[in-house]
């Protein structure tokens, strides 16, 4: 059943991006164009739901950072997420990063905890509790891979996961002490009611296929962009965004835009935790193996840094890599003398360790530069570290009332 799951989501994917061919391929396209002229009309009237104030949203008493995109993975917003709660933590802000943890295993039972006061928190309150910011409490498969790589990456921020994040919000402030919620894939969550959004665009395809979905990868039309308080354009190479800032003002005049690329750092053995340098991959003969939204730009990246990709094995995004599917891939590695095995650093979460490690195993690193408006980046931080005095006494108060 896994497998079936996991080719007919492959199937899909081709289908929307327009690698699947033939009649049938056509058929669905057709099929889904439809159904994309009836996600548009749901979108609009839960967001004007909202807007008229039909639809409640929930005020924490404390600042609620969303970051997220229109479209469907690949803007690479965890690490944005990672600079971003590394930022304020060295701010001296408390931060908590609520998280839905896509993918990830229900508990078995809920966490143990108790407040301050040592009473125990009632476990139908309590969410995953990834991260205390002094301790990782889950692994990849009950936290999700990027939940669980944030924590792995950030001393001092705490993580949570809940698909209702307002639960996980109140436990952040009450529990843990955060003053700072940044709410991750956050942009179409409005039941928590946001104190900025910072929405990513990646510069290589920034509208995605240009449909919605399920024909498409667009979340919402690109004129929602007018929420935006402030726009990333991701994964820059150098060249001007110019066409793509004046296409982005028709839809939203005021959100400052910043620039980056999403850089390559070194790698890292999974296993051995051993880190190389970039030059490490030249002229070397690799496999490349992942489960994310866009495997090309992984793949290409590596080949930019001088490797021989030879092998590809592509799954799903956040897929679950058995371990028999690690060992056959890794035997083909084998037969075809690869020098290396590389997959991304969400992947390797949740990589499984194989028998025997025939190949050695490593990841790519990745973690974001501002390429243009640095300026901007200090001044968002400098607004969120420094609250007007009306929000500071909010925040007074809400700590009186802390358990």
């Amino acid at each position: 059943m896994k497998e079936l799951i996991e080719e007919l989501e492959r199937w899909g994917a081709d289908v929307i991006f327009g690698r699947a061919k033939g009649l049938r391929a056509a058929l669905m396209r057709f099929f889904m164009l439809a159904l994309s002229g009836l996600f548009r009309i749901l979108v609009q009237i839960r967001l004007w739901r909202y807007r008229r104030g039909w639809k409640p949203q929930a005020h924490l008493g404390t600042q609620v950072v969303a970051i997220g995109n229109i479209t469907v993975g690949g803007t690479g917003k965890t690490p944005v997420v990672e600079l971003l709660a590394r930022s304020l933590r060295d701010r001296g802000r408390n931060v908590a990063i609520l998280s839905r943890g896509y993918k990830s295993k229900k508990l078995d039972r809920p966490q143990k905890w108790t407040d301050r006061k040592g009473n125990p928190v009632p476990g139908e309150t309590m969410p995953k509790v990834v991260s205390t910011g002094s301790a990782v409490l889950l692994d990849s498969k009950y936290a999700g891979d990027e939940p669980f790589m944030l924590a792995k990456n950030l001393d001092g921020v705490a993580v949570v996961v809940d698909k209702n994040r307002v639960k996980g919000g109140l436990f952040a402030v009450g529990q843990l002490g955060a003053d700072t919620l940044l709410l991750d894939d956050g942009m179409q969550y409005l039941d928590l009611a946001h104190s900025l959004d910072i929405v990513l665009i990646d510069s290589g395809s920034p509208f995605g296929t240009e449909a919605l979905l399920p024909r498409g990868t667009l979340r919402e039309p690109p004129r929602n962009l007018r929420r935006a308080s402030y726009i990333l354009i991701t994964k820059c190479d150098g060249r001007s965004n110019e066409a793509l800032i004046t296409r982005i003002r028709k839809y939203n005049k005021t959100a400052d835009i910043v620039e980056c690329t999403h850089g390559p750092i070194y790698l890292e053995n999974v296993f051995t935790r051993e880190r190389q340098s970039l030059d490490f991959l030249t002229d070397k003969w690799v496999g490349a193996i992942s489960a994310i939204a866009v495997p090309e730009a992984f793949e290409g990246a590596l080949e930019k840094l001088g490797a021989r990709v030879e092998i590809r094995r592509r799954f799903s995004d956040h897929y679950r890599f058995s371990r028999k599917e690690v060992e056959s891939f890794m035997q083909r590695c084998v037969e075809r003398d690869m020098e290396l095995i590389v997959t991304t650093e969400k992947d390797a979460v949740r990589f499984p360790t194989p028998a025997s490690i025939d190949v050695p195993v490593y990841f790519l690193r990745i973690e974001v530069e501002i390429l243009k408006g640095q300026e901007i980046w200090d001044r968002l931080i400098d607004r969120i570290c420094s609250p007007p005095p009306v929000f500071e006494s909010i925040l007074r108060t809400r700590d009186a009332y802390r358990p």
